[in-house]
Formats: structure tokens, sequence, C-alpha cells
């Protein structure tokens, strides 16, 4: 049966379990990806707590990272979605950028630290790219390219 949650705290707390689980054994979210058949974007994204991983997948990356049964039943229930606080946007565009945002937002960074460190992506060093494609399923796609530079943390 699919259940939802409706307080993000559970998933809050099972996030922090499992980013310290991963860091603990020193994993990637690409390995932690590869034992599922899914996405790192996706996994990413669920083990933050912002998509429901599959029965099979959920086992596998809780097994991977040391959690319990408990953990793997968690992974699999619907979140309450939203990762970034603020107020929301009014207008229906920009509102669907702030919904990506808070969907994916804490996986991109996760993603770029991971990849690159600690640092920013500069949004004054930066290009952005947006393209109509047809859907292989009929209507059409938008792919927007973000391009910003990578600027590192410095201690001072």
């Amino acid at each position: 049966m699919i259940h939802a949650q409706f307080d993000p705290t559970a998933r809050q707390n099972l996030a922090i379990a499992a980013v310290d689980a991963k860091t603990r054994k020193d994993l990637s979210w690409q390995q932690i990806a590869d034992v599922t058949g899914l996405s790192v974007a996706f996994v990413t994204a669920a083990v933050l707590g912002q998509h429901p991983l599959p029965r099979p997948a959920a086992e596998a990356v809780s097994t991977l990272l040391g959690l319990d049964d408990d953990a793997a039943l968690l992974l699999q229930t619907i979140p309450t979605r939203g990762s970034i606080p603020g107020t929301v946007p009014t207008d229906p565009t920009i509102y669907r950028f702030h919904e990506m945002l808070q969907v994916y937002g804490t996986t991109l960074k996760a993603l770029v630290h991971e990849q690159f460190g600690d640092g920013i992506i500069s949004a004054i060093n930066f290009t952005l790219d947006v393209k109509k494609v047809a859907d292989p399923d009929g209507g059409e796609r938008a792919v927007i390219t973000l391009n910003g530079k990578y600027l590192p943390t410095k201690p001072f």
C-alpha cells in the first residue's frame, strides 16, 4: 500500500541520519544510486526527503547505509515536499522554478558540493540557455541549462 507523510519531520530526521551514514561510510551519491538502478539525482532527492523510493531501492539504500527496516519503510513513503523555506512566488512560471528548487534544491547543493567541494556556483560569471525540444511522447519539453563558474570557498 502507498503511504504519504503529512509532516516533513520524519523524513528530515531520516535525511540527517542517511547523510551521516553516507559520510561515515565515505560513499558518494552515485554509489548510493548505483545500488538502486535509478538516477543519481532522483535517489539523492529521495534520500534527502523529496521523493519516495520503490521498495527494492529503499531496502538497498537502507542496507548500504546501515539503516534499519523502519528507515527502509519511511524511504518508501510519499513525502511532504519542499526543502527550502520562504514565501511562494505568484507568477505561474516563476512558481514552477520555485517548486523545482523546493524539490531539487538540496539535491543540487549536495551534488555540487560532492563534485566540487565547498563553494558556490556564480550567478555573475554565468550563462543560461533555454531550448524547446520535441517530447518523444508528444508535445514539447523545455531544456534549461544553467552554466555558472564554480567559486570555491577560501579560508581566511
